[in-house]
């Protein structure tokens, strides 16, 4: 090699039926090339530089990576319980509580190991995780340990309840910790595991879980804490009717009033839900620059509401998108999640309330800002991180769908990821996970939720 000369980039995606960056571009024959984990270039048909890996992406969408912005993986070893199937949100609240307590290293390593494994499936590249329930200690350690295993960029939201109310719906003393516990096992995680540098793989944030299960001292120093250790915000905000009622008894204020009197109405927070805020909230929200994460499934499955997203957008509040967890959202897909925010967008607000490229925007670009990484994750730009997606869209699902891909990558389908890369190594490739460890994984997960149900039946 010639000095100056630059090897090979380590990793080229090509042949692409349409590159979408999300800076603007769609790229017919498009290619991306990668190179230590982070986008050297982009470009249109023609010019491919050569690669020591190439990966065709014939007959498919490449976007970046889908970015899913609130999850509590654990519940994933409790999906579709029978007994709470039909229940109500406070109802299964109860019903639940006291088969979380049963939570440990191996349960928090597993579930999410499957949890990952199976968001990579559907797209996407990056996710948080807000477990709230600390029954036992280093559960987030182990999940940080299954997202280093699966490759999977991972935001661990270590959340937390110190407030006890006969009307929030947990009962059970396990799920609860005193303040101090709490603080102090944020600030170890921050310590141990916050990586700020460009194209980080694991990071920290801080998620006391609502205004209904925590008091105004751990609300007001997680968020100093957060100031000063410099990490992210996160809680559940007017998720539910019973909030509003709950707030107004217990402290004398709307929700969205305490968020912002506690120190949390800022640019460092992002918000899961947001279904029961009037035009002045909204306004407020945008101007205090705090995120919101959409959760359509959710709030479907669990009768809640329907978010007003297209009002938040115009009022600048950044919107990404999150699965959930399986107490209310049963599935990992984040291309499911995306369809279901498109069809729930156009619902809500018309035939011009979502499109498919709103929806693929909210996904990538807002999802980035819910976690302070716009510009590094969900675009396809040379300097940003290596996290590209191809999907196809082909075959029976797709005949006819020849005037707008875009469009049909959500409107037609199912799809699944052929490639799912992250920081340039294939987490999904043609369609299945790389990981030799499935069959194994899933053998203790049903183990492990087996028990779990049979405790809980």
């Amino acid at each position: 090699m010639q000095t100056g000369i630059l090897s090979p980039p380590d990793l080229l995606v090509r042949d692409a039926t349409l590159l979408v960056t999300m800076t603007g571009d769609e790229l017919p024959g498009g290619w991306v090339s990668i190179r230590e984990g982070i986008i050297e270039a982009v470009g249109a048909a023609g010019r491919e530089p050569p690669a020591r890996e190439v990966l065709s992406a014939r007959g498919c969408i490449v976007t970046p990576g889908l970015i899913n912005t609130h999850h509590h993986m654990f519940q994933n070893l409790m999906r579709s319980f029978g007994p709470v199937i039909n229940s109500d949100w406070l109802v299964w609240r109860e019903l639940l509580g006291p088969t979380w307590t049963r939570l440990d290293e191996e349960a928090s390593y597993v579930s999410t190991w499957i949890a990952l494994a199976e968001l990579a499936m559907g797209g996407c590249t990056t996710s948080i995780d807000h477990l709230f329930v600390h029954p036992r200690p280093q559960l987030i350690d182990a999940q940080i340990a299954a997202a280093r295993d699966i490759g999977m960029r991972f935001h661990a939201v270590r959340g937390g309840m110190d407030a006890r109310h006969e009307d929030s719906g947990y009962r059970e003393r396990a799920m609860f910790q005193t303040t101090d516990e709490i603080l102090a096992d944020c600030e170890r995680l921050v310590h141990a595991y916050h990586d700020h540098s460009h194209g980080a793989m694991i990071q920290v944030a801080l998620g006391p879980v609502s205004q209904m299960d925590t008091t105004a001292e751990l609300m007001t120093q997680t968020a100093a804490m957060g100031e000063r250790l410099d990490v992210r915000l996160h809680t559940h905000l007017s998720q539910t009717p019973p909030e509003e009622p709950f707030c107004l008894k217990h402290y004398g204020q709307r929700p969205v009033d305490r968020f912002e009197q506690l120190g949390w109405g800022t640019d460092r927070s992002w918000v899961a839900h947001c279904i029961f805020v009037n035009s002045d909230e909204i306004v407020r929200l945008g101007k205090w620059g705090t995120s919101v994460s959409h959760c359509p499934s959710s709030n479907m499955l669990i009768c809640c509401g329907i978010a007003p997203v297209r009002a938040m957008r115009q009022a600048g509040v950044s919107v990404g998108l999150g699965c959930d967890g399986s107490a209310s959202t049963d599935h990992g897909s984040m291309w499911l999640e995306a369809r279901t925010a498109l069809l729930l967008g156009r619902l809500r607000d018309g035939a011009t309330g979502m499109s498919s490229r709103d929806v693929l925007e909210i996904a990538t670009l807002g999802s980035a800002k819910c976690l302070g990484r716009a510009g590094e994750l969900g675009v396809l730009a040379p300097g940003a991180c290596g996290d590209v997606v191809a999907w196809p869209v082909e075959g029976i699902a797709f005949a006819g769908a020849w005037s707008d891909p875009v469009e049909a990558l959500l409107r037609c389908g199912p799809v699944a990821a052929r490639h799912t890369i992250v920081a340039g190594k294939s987490i999904v490739r043609n369609g299945r996970l790389a990981s030799p460890r499935v069959d194994a994984m899933l053998r203790d997960h049903e183990r492990i939720s087996k028990s779990w149900q049979a405790a809980a039946a």
